[in-house]
């Protein structure tokens, strides 16, 4: 995604963003730390930190760590009008879903 586009989807000014973004830049506000996130699909802790404590224990369940793998897919399909999803839904059941 680029800077610009990231800027209108979050409403943060786009210097401010590449403030955040350069070498030795700064860091985000937490308000704005949370809209980054949202927008990207990941929580903060893994924006500022690469990690997710939700997804980092050993007892996790098979389908939680797919549900993080393809959370972005998942929110695309969310957001279709009812007939795409059905339309979705049967075509992943042909292919083997």
């Amino acid at each position: 995604m680029q800077t610009k586009e990231l800027a209108q989807k979050t409403g943060i000014n786009k210097r401010t963003l590449d403030g955040y973004l350069a070498k030795n830049g700064n860091e985000p506000t937490v308000g704005n730390a949370v809209k980054i996130a949202q927008v990207l699909g990941v929580s903060v802790e893994y924006l500022t930190t690469g990690k997710d404590s939700e997804f980092s224990g050993e007892n996790l369940s098979q389908e939680m760590i797919l549900f993080h793998k393809y959370r972005s897919f998942v929110n695309k399909i969310e957001k279709l009008p009812q007939d795409a999803k059905k339309c979705m839904d049967f075509l992943i059941e042909k292919l083997g879903g």
